[in-house]
């Protein structure tokens, strides 16, 4: 029988848990909360849930400490849940560690999306997935090789690098820091101007002509998410 994955939901608000705790239950989750940090770390680290849902305004401490305590020794995908939205808020939550970033108020279809999304992650990170595909596009991060609807894309060093970074966290943000970081090194991570150039190049390449949204999401001031494959 499989063991249902845990959801560690971390809110100071009542009404988060009434509305939240069914809702996961129903979907087949194990359930514990937090209303506070401190009760945060403590139950991520007996508990060993395999996602957890975090606020950032908690009563004793900023959400972003949570992160940080909670990856000093695990890898568990975190998802943000916040009414903060400021762009300066989601990318140092991302750059701390975390996985994804809900805006409050927020549908529960959309948040039960992005849980699977995370577990799906979570399940292939121990063993990178050397082959990502999103629609007609697949990317074999071992032969570097790229293809749409079957033709092998012709791509420079430096685009395949960045979608090699984006397919190795598909259906993930990445911040602008952590790419610019990843393909031209941390002395160039201010350079979000010329990231941009790149990914609209990238994005010519790899999209279908007639595609209504590119497979290379963007999160306004934030990153970008390569698209993942639907599950069949």
């Amino acid at each position: 029988m499989t063991t249902a994955a845990r959801v560690l939901v971390v809110d100071d608000e009542p009404q988060i848990h009434r509305f939240l705790k069914p809702a996961l239950e129903a979907s087949g989750y194990t359930v514990v909360t937090a209303e506070d940090g401190a009760t945060a770390i403590r139950a991520a680290a007996a508990s060993a849930p395999d996602v957890i849902l975090l606020d950032l305004g908690l009563p004793d401490m900023d959400g972003k400490e949570v992160i940080r305590a909670v990856r000093g020794w695990s890898k568990t995908p975190i998802i943000i849940l916040s009414a903060r939205d400021r762009e300066s808020e989601k990318i140092a939550a991302l750059d701390l560690g975390a996985d994804d970033y809900v805006n409050k108020p927020f549908g529960v279809g959309e948040l039960l999306a992005r849980v699977r999304t995370a577990l799906r992650h979570a399940a292939t990170s121990g063993g990178e997935a050397s082959v990502v595909e999103t629609g007609d596009l697949v990317v074999d991060t071992l032969k570097r090789t790229v293809t749409k609807a079957g033709e092998r894309l012709r791509l420079t060093p430096k685009e395949y690098d960045l979608l090699h970074v984006l397919a190795r966290n598909a259906g993930k943000v990445v911040t602008h820091r952590q790419l610019l970081s990843a393909v031209w090194g941390s002395a160039h991570t201010a350079d979000a101007q010329y990231l941009r150039v790149f990914i609209s190049q990238l994005r010519q390449k790899v999209d279908a002509s007639d595609a209504a949204a590119s497979v290379i999401e963007t999160e306004p001031g934030v990153g970008y998410r390569l698209r993942e494959q639907d599950p069949t």
